[in-house]
């Protein structure tokens, strides 16, 4: 039977597991959102706003940041995914593989107002 003093390092351990897997998942996560940020930058900041705040060079492009008020994450992450066809009408054809679009909503998650 562990006596106090091993009691407190179980906990102490525990709680460092706990925190080191947490600061990974987050460390992934900020990576992600910089692949996305790239995804973005290259391929949708021609005509959309693609940071916190600025205006989109296109006015019928939506910020990106916007794109959650206008419809689901779903919807979002399945136009991605399928290939967006809808949107203003000079709009490109885009898809993209699912791992780009994890990082894509990893940014647009990102970006919005707290």
């Amino acid at each position: 039977m562990p006596n106090a003093l091993d009691m407190n390092r179980i906990v102490a351990l525990a709680a460092l597991t706990g925190f080191l897997a947490a600061s990974g998942a987050s460390a992934a996560s900020a990576q992600s959102a910089r692949q996305g940020e790239a995804l973005v930058t290259r391929d949708c900041a021609m005509c959309h706003a693609v940071n916190r705040q600025g205006l989109s060079q296109n006015r019928r492009a939506p910020p990106l940041r916007e794109l959650p008020r206008r419809m689901s994450p779903e919807v979002l992450r399945q136009q991605l995914t399928s290939g967006i066809t809808a949107g203003h009408p000079e709009m490109p054809r885009f898809r993209f593989s699912a791992g780009e679009v994890d990082a894509i909503m990893a940014y647009i998650q990102a970006i919005q107002d707290e």
